[in-house]
């Protein structure tokens, strides 16, 4: 059975290892998995001001079950000369977005049903309307300032000005993602600091144990 000197050393050695393996985890997922862009223009207003600073995940655009609603970053070298573009995902593959109103009033529709969006600061807009069946694999992507955004409407004799998933390169998170990875990393340095005060006083503890004209190598047998 183990004293109390061997069992602070246990405690200090597995408080270390996940203390390591926690920390190390967030942060190679927050440095590897995640990164910032600053907002170019005015197209996702009211959303994001020109300037903004946003954070998004990186994602795999095709395998990332990418959803109505999504604000992604893609790059599309035949229409925006390889920026970094961001826009939000209104219709997937497979979906009929469309818009009906009179006069200034736009409203978006997704296969016949009104789509909410209470993102927009308005539903005016000077755009002309649209009707486009999204192909499989492709979205189509609208920015939140409908009047002065260059998104799929502006390309719609292109494939209906549709987007393939596999150019996006990033989706928008709230700052809380990051947040959360950033306390783990903190609380598995605080594991890891623990484990090496419980190992040094479990230690010390040890050699007082051993009795006077022992060994050395007995402190630890």
């Amino acid at each position: 059975m183990m004293n109390r000197a061997a069992r602070l050393v246990t405690a200090g050695v597995a408080a270390g290892v996940v203390g390591i393996a926690v920390a190390g985890f967030c942060l190679l997922r927050v440095l590897t998995g995640y990164a910032t862009a600053t907002i170019p223009s005015e197209s996702m207003r009211p959303t994001f001001e020109p300037g903004d600073r946003m954070f998004y995940e990186r994602v795999d655009g095709a395998e990332a079950d990418l959803r109505r609603g999504d604000v992604v970053l893609y790059r599309f070298p035949e229409r925006y000369q390889g920026a970094l573009v961001v826009q939000r995902v209104v219709a997937t593959g497979g979906e009929r977005v469309a818009t009906r109103g009179d006069g200034r009033t736009q409203e978006v529709t997704v296969d016949g049903h009104a789509l909410d969006e209470p993102y927009l600061g308005s539903h005016e807009s000077f755009a002309p309307s649209y009707q486009v069946t999204v192909p499989e694999g492709r979205l189509f992507l609208l920015g939140d300032n409908r009047d002065n955004s260059r998104d799929s409407r502006s390309f719609l004799d292109d494939r209906g000005g549709t987007v393939a998933e596999d150019a996006v390169v990033g989706r928008v998170v709230p700052a809380s993602a990051l947040r959360w990875l950033l306390v783990g990393a903190v609380a598995g340095f605080v594991a890891l600091v623990v484990g090496v005060v419980l190992g040094i006083v479990g230690a010390v503890a040890r050699r007082r144990e051993v009795p006077m004209g022992a060994p050395q190598w007995a402190a630890w047998g």
